[in-house]
């Protein structure tokens, strides 16, 4: 049976107004960081929705719309730095094709079992990459981004712990580092691992189950960075279809019920799509029941990446009803949503409590 979106709009929110009466105020996060009554609000490489994803200003954006963790993915420099991109491939990422001095190391690679033409932050120092300046991934759909290509450095994961830490001073609250190991396996095998400096990071800054959240699509990752017994929450992404990359399992198998058990042998989280949480499926319910914590990704305002019922108008890039989509999540019971739009986010998360 449909619903007319408006109406649905206004019966997810109420749903959701309901489901946060039920809930204890002042909730904690695992890591025991008090926040305010409703999901946690994880920005998605800063606010990749306002500002080139993985910058000192995206970070910034978000922390000050109400973020409460920011999410940096990790790839290595040649020099095995750690550096925050969404993919080791920067040539969508960077301005790195107008750079003539790099012309010659643009390649083809196979990552993850899949063929990859361009430049690669593990074919350039941190001193290289450093002369390289961000840009807007998705130019086309936010052209309004565009604006800051070229403004910005390439960010080193101690550079967003230490933002992370003056955010915390400047807003009053603890923001938490969520680092996502990006293609783990092939890193190893190049002998770039990622989890032996994330692990010296993690100790260098004394980072706490409060500071810091770990995350991976591939459980060998998380189990590495287990190893080390640094006491940091582990959070287990599941993908919409296929499997982590190197091992037998699917996400599909890894979201049955004895799965998640497996999961939550070394887990506190799981970050499945959001389509993977609406009814008839039980992986909320689920994962709940397994003693998981469910962060649902990823959280966007164009038509193209709602679903049918929540778009607007017919142009891919405007904005639709993402007000009625967190409604739902929220009154479903996440614990946390993982968004390019953190302000929206809070915004919806601040009428569960109005």
């Amino acid at each position: 049976m449909s619903q007319h979106p408006r109406r649905r709009s206004v019966l997810l929110a109420t749903a959701a107004v309901s489901a946060a009466a039920a809930a204890p105020a002042g909730a904690a996060t695992s890591g025991g960081t008090r926040r305010p009554r409703g999901p946690l609000v994880i920005g998605h490489r800063g606010a990749a929705g306002w500002r080139p994803e993985h910058t000192a200003s995206a970070y910034t954006f978000a922390v000050r719309a109400g973020a409460d963790w920011i999410e940096p993915d990790l790839v290595p420099t040649k020099d095995h730095v750690l550096v925050v991109r969404h993919e080791n491939e920067i040539s969508g990422t960077t301005d790195v094709a107008r750079h003539p001095e790099f012309a010659g190391r643009r390649t083809t690679k196979t990552v993850d079992g899949r063929a990859v033409t361009g430049w690669f932050t593990e074919d350039f120092t941190l001193a290289e990459l450093k002369t390289l300046r961000a840009v807007e991934r998705l130019p086309l759909v936010r052209n309004r981004n565009t604006v800051f290509d070229g403004r910005e450095q390439v960010m080193t994961f101690q550079e967003v712990v230490d933002l992370a830490r003056a955010l915390s001073k400047e807003h009053g609250r603890r923001i938490t580092v969520f680092p996502e190991t990006k293609h783990p396996t092939y890193f190893r095998s190049i002998g770039l691992p990622l989890e032996p400096e994330l692990v010296r990071a993690a100790r260098r800054n004394r980072l706490t189950a409060r500071d810091c959240v770990v995350q991976s699509f591939e459980p060998s990752s998380l189990h590495l960075v287990a190893e080390a017994r640094l006491g940091l929450p582990l959070w287990q992404a599941l993908g919409a279809s296929g499997g982590p990359y190197g091992h037998p399992v699917t996400y599909q198998e890894m979201a049955t019920p004895a799965g998640l058990r497996e999961i939550a042998s070394y887990a506190q989280w799981i970050g499945p799509d959001k389509s993977s949480l609406v009814p008839p499926l039980t992986l909320l319910a689920d994962a709940h029941a397994a003693g998981l914590k469910v962060g649902a990704y990823t959280f966007r305002a164009e038509n193209q990446y709602l679903p049918a019922a929540y778009r607007r108008g017919t142009v891919p890039a405007q904005f639709g009803d993402a007000f009625a989509e967190y409604a739902f999540h929220f009154g479903q019971g996440v614990d946390a949503v993982v968004t390019d739009f953190p302000d929206l986010a809070a915004t919806a998360r601040d009428s569960l409590r109005s």
